[in-house]
């Protein structure tokens, strides 16, 4: 692993899930952290319930644009989580690999986003602590 850990979160759209982890990561690790994220079908824009969780906590998401996984990020990265959403990302030796079962927001109202957002939050957390 580098001096500053590069993590890179992965689900199929890049819109919910893995953006939430991927800001939360960035908002508790700061500068100790590089973090990515990704998505092997990449949507058009960020999930509007979990954009409007994220903007309440003080994290808005209008400058994300889904990114399409590829083989590069997953090299570049020092620990690789799938979002529970049955995604296959390249293995390469070396590398931390984590699946997290997350529910999917997509469809789901304002108040069951939120207990996603706060799982994936006690999730980067953990991790995060993990890597300190």
């Amino acid at each position: 692993m580098s001096d500053v850990p590069v993590i890179l979160f992965a689900c199929i759209h890049n819109s919910g899930r893995s953006v939430a982890a991927q800001v939360l990561a960035r908002a508790h690790g700061g500068d100790r952290i590089e973090v990515r994220s990704a998505g092997s079908e990449p949507g058009t824009g960020v999930n509007p319930v979990v954009a409007q969780v994220l903007a309440e906590r003080g994290l808005p998401v209008t400058d994300h644009v889904p990114a399409l996984l590829d083989v590069d990020l997953v090299q570049a990265a020092d620990v690789v989580v799938t979002m529970g959403c049955g995604e296959t990302c390249p293995v390469f030796p070396g590398k931390r690999y984590e699946d997290w079962p997350v529910d999917d927001p997509a469809g789901q109202d304002l108040e069951t986003v939120r207990r996603i957002v706060d799982d994936v939050d006690t999730r980067v957390r953990r991790l995060l602590a993990e890597l300190a």
